[in-house]
C-alpha cells in the first residue's frame, strides 16, 4: 500500500465527500451523520482551496481514505487561530495516514501565518487524542454532554495546539 498525501484539488471533491460520509456514517468521530449535498461539499473544497487555506487529502491510488483541514477563524482577533477537522476510512486506520495528514496540514497552516491549531474530539475517543498528543497538542477543557448521539450524551475535549 504506498498512501500518497497532498494538498486537496476539485478534482477530488466526490472523493472526499465519499469519504467524509463514510467517516460521518459511523456515529462516532464527527458531529454530523452524513456528509453535506454534493453542492455543499463543491462550496467547501472549492473556497478553501481560493483562500490557500490547509486542506490534504490521503489518497490509495484514486480512491481518497483521509482528509484533513485548518480554516482559519475569521474573527478579526483570531485570524491567527484555526480549527482542525480530519477522518480517516475505517479500514485505513491505524496505519499511520492520520499523523501524514496531520503533520502537512499543519506545517501549510503554519505557513499560512496560523499560530494556535484548536479542535474538539470525543473523549473516549483514545485512538484520536493519542494522534494529537504525538504531535504536541494539549488538552484545554472539557465539554460536558457537547454531543448527543442516539439518545447518549458523549464528553468532548477541546485541545489545541500553540506554534
Amino acid at each position: 500500500m504506498t498512501i500518497e498525501v497532498r494538498a486537496i484539488k476539485e478534482s477530488d471533491i466526490e472523493g472526499f465527500r465519499e469519504a467524509l460520509d463514510s467517516v460521518a456514517k459511523e456515529k462516532q468521530y464527527l458531529a454530523q451523520f452524513s456528509a453535506p449535498p454534493i453542492e455543499r461539499a463543491i462550496e467547501f473544497v472549492t473556497a478553501g482551496i481560493a483562500a490557500n487555506v490547509s486542506q490534504f487529502v490521503a489518497l490509495d491510488g484514486d480512491r481518497i481514505v483521509g482528509w484533513a483541514d485548518i480554516f482559519p477563524d475569521k474573527s478579526a482577533a483570531m485570524t491567527h487561530s484555526g480549527s482542525l477537522g480530519m477522518g480517516v476510512v475505517s479500514e485505513y486506520r491505524s496505519r499511520g495516514i492520520g499523523k501524514l495528514l496531520l503533520v502537512a496540514c499543519i506545517k501549510k497552516a503554519q505557513e499560512n501565518g496560523i499560530l494556535r491549531v484548536a479542535l474538539h474530539v470525543r473523549a473516549d475517543n483514545e485512538r484520536a487524542i493519542g494522534l494529537y498528543t504525538s504531535v504536541g497538542f494539549q488538552t484545554e477543557g472539557v465539554m460536558k454532554n457537547y454531543m448527543l448521539i442516539d439518545g447518549t450524551f458523549f464528553d468532548a475535549l477541546i485541545m489545541s495546539l500553540l506554534n
